[in-house]
């Protein structure tokens, strides 16, 4: 495989059109993107924590054993 070498300034310069041409997302939906993760993250969290209370009371309850 030949390897084509470039110059630093003109990888730049590709990098900056390149970067031009994203769509960046506004505040609005920067904002709106972190409240809907967070809630899940919120959502999740207390998902698993009854499910491990659960499962816990439950081999409590079986084995005897816990707490």
């Amino acid at each position: 495989m030949a390897s084509k070498t470039t110059n630093p300034f003109v990888f730049l310069q590709q990098v900056r059109t390149e970067t031009a041409k994203v769509t960046w997302p506004s505040r609005r939906e920067t904002m709106i993107s972190t409240v809907m993760v967070l809630a899940f993250a919120v959502i999740a969290m207390i998902f698993f924590f009854t499910a491990d209370q659960l499962m816990g009371l439950a081999v409590e309850q079986i084995l005897g054993i816990g707490r």
